[in-house]
């Protein structure tokens, strides 16, 4: 069993990483001149930060770098109660930290401007990219969500084949976003959408609770879902073991 500490940083570095890789993608380079990697580009730059960190800190803390995970591996039963919290806690401040240098970079650049929809932040109504509205934006963040955890839950299985799971939850995530950018700008994730809403403020900031509450809601149909699917794991997954998700 890896020591919580050391758990708890992987996750806020993964986290870190997640938000400053993916937004970062979309603040700095979607529309560079020339350049630009626009909707494309910023999905696969999401899928690729899960899929490097899980290669890289599955094997230590689970690689979640996302509440919404944590929580619905622990409705799945492949995450203890216990360290819900904690992990959470350093998920957020991952984001939070990732937000801040992202935004101290782009503020270096002569053309950006810090307003309401900034740092890619999160949001429905005139905060949506496509202008679309509250219910479109918690069906498809629940929808989305679900979705994730039931390739999380069933890549990270015991019984699924092994070293492949994030390549499956990295594209997963890459297939999340080009979906749902229009919509919500994407969150599925309530770390990635609160850094950069408590920088941006206003607007962002009144609407993160729609990307807590239906990721997290999404997240526990899905833990209940997959436990109904596929029935108990032929053996639990440890700590340590290089799979994202699996932790208990």
């Amino acid at each position: 069993m890896i020591a919580l500490p050391k758990r708890l940083f992987a996750e806020g570095y993964g986290t870190f990483w997640l938000v400053f890789g993916g937004c970062g993608s979309a603040v700095l380079a979607a529309a560079f001149p020339g350049v630009g990697i626009g909707l494309a580009g910023v999905s696969l730059a999401f899928g690729l930060t899960v899929l490097t960190m899980a290669y890289s800190i599955g094997h230590i803390s689970g690689c979640h770098l996302n509440p919404a995970v944590t929580i619905g591996l622990w409705a799945g039963k492949r995450f203890p109660a216990k360290d819900i919290l904690p992990y959470i806690v350093a998920q957020v401040a991952g984001a939070i930290v990732a937000a801040f240098v992202l935004m101290t970079i782009a503020q270096g650049g002569p053309d950006f401007v810090m307003g309401p929809t900034s740092l890619a932040v999160n949001g429905y109504g005139i905060q949506s990219p496509g202008h679309y509205t509250l219910m479109s934006g918690l069906i498809i963040e629940v929808v989305l969500t679900f979705g994730f955890l039931i390739v999380i839950l069933g890549a990270t299985d015991t019984r699924s084949p092994s070293g492949f799971a994030p390549i499956a939850i990295g594209l997963a995530l890459t297939l999340i976003h080009l979906i749902s950018i229009p919509v919500t700008n994407t969150s599925v994730n309530p770390a990635r959408s609160t850094g950069p809403a408590l920088l941006v403020g206003g607007l962002a900031l009144q609407q993160l609770w729609l990307f807590w509450l239906a990721p997290i809601g999404g997240a526990l149909l899905a833990g209940g879902a997959y436990r109904w699917l596929a029935g108990e794991p032929a053996a639990p997954a440890m700590v340590g073991e290089p799979m994202l998700g699996a932790d208990q």
